[in-house]
């Protein structure tokens, strides 16, 4: 890190994550590996979801180079809006239950190691999905796979088993819609007992759910995702291939890719955001928007669209 320019890095911390760490050890870690000649370093808590998307958007202002992020997706998403179309870079130091964003990057999810990780990263620029303008970084849902978000933000235990318990109990909580799907190819598709209807930017749900295994960060393209209730007993039978990264082997799971789509359901309700619950109108409109945040990813996973940023 001898070679950069002087650099100003913000840490912001939402202690109120799924898997709370303490304070110490993660200053501990930026002063060893972030706190050097060359880079000014300074932090913040966020005490709601309002403040952190407040303080990310003076960092904007403020001329920061850098924006690190401990938290969870949901946090991500909040400071991640602010930073769209910025010259900003993103950096996750994971804390929350999912940790879909991290886990898709290989970022370590112990944040000492991902502090350490992050100090050599390189930038990578990518997608940002939108839903009626609203930003995702990892993954939407609008059918059960939205209702076990709520099921699964009540347990105490985070972890593979809380995820699947939850998944069940989100199963008896969920009531159908018919949904009415136009791709941007101009197909049509009518689902009327749908069980799982997500779009994927990332390969990830968090805790280690693998729902679009092939999906890339920067190919300019969503993955929808969708699988119908009545094949429940075949889901079931084949859960573990969510975790091993092979849950295209069903078949009776349907994958399109796609730029832009549009859903249309009897009636407004909630869908899940990057881990969170958000209320939308009946109709729903996603789009990708192409490289457009920069990210901090370990040096394991460059690529061509990757520059060195130390």
């Amino acid at each position: 890190m001898n070679n950069r320019k002087s650099k100003h890095v913000l840490v912001l911390i939402n202690q109120k994550a799924g898997m709370p760490t303490a304070f110490d050890l993660i200053r501990r870690a930026l002063d060893r590996y972030w706190d050097v000649n060359g880079i000014d370093l300074s932090y913040q808590f966020c005490q709601s979801q309002s403040d952190c998307k407040s303080k990310a958007e003076r960092a904007v202002k403020q001329d920061f180079d850098t924006v690190l992020v401990v938290g969870g997706d949901g946090t991500v998403n909040t400071v991640g809006q602010a930073l769209i179309g910025t010259d900003i870079s993103l950096g996750v130091i994971p804390s929350g239950s999912g940790n879909g964003f991290a886990r898709h990057f290989g970022i370590p999810l112990r944040p000492e190691k991902a502090i350490r990780v992050l100090s050599s990263a390189e930038v990578k620029y990518i997608d940002v999905g939108l839903v009626n303008e609203k930003p995702f970084f990892v993954t939407c849902s609008m059918a059960w796979d939205a209702s076990f978000v709520k099921s699964f933000q009540k347990k105490r235990i985070r972890g593979v088993i809380p995820y699947v318990f939850a998944g069940v109990q989100g199963l008896f909580e969920y009531h159908p819609q018919e949904i009415v799907v136009k791709l941007d190819s101009g197909k049509k598709f009518i689902f009327s007992d749908v069980l799982l209807f997500t779009i994927a930017n990332l390969t990830q749900y968090g805790a280690g759910a693998k729902i679009a295994p092939d999906a890339l960060a920067d190919d300019g393209f969503l993955e929808l995702v969708v699988a119908m209730r009545q094949d429940i007993p075949k889901l079931i039978a084949n859960v573990g291939r969510l975790f091993n990264g092979s849950i295209k082997k069903i078949p009776e799971i349907i994958f399109k890719r796609f730029k832009l789509l549009t859903v249309n359901r009897p009636q407004a309700g909630f869908i899940q955001i990057d881990g969170e619950l958000v209320n939308v109108p009946a109709e729903v409109k996603v789009q990708v928007l192409p490289k457009a945040l920069k990210v901090l990813v370990p040096n394991e996973s460059r690529n061509e669209y990757m520059v060195k940023i130390f």
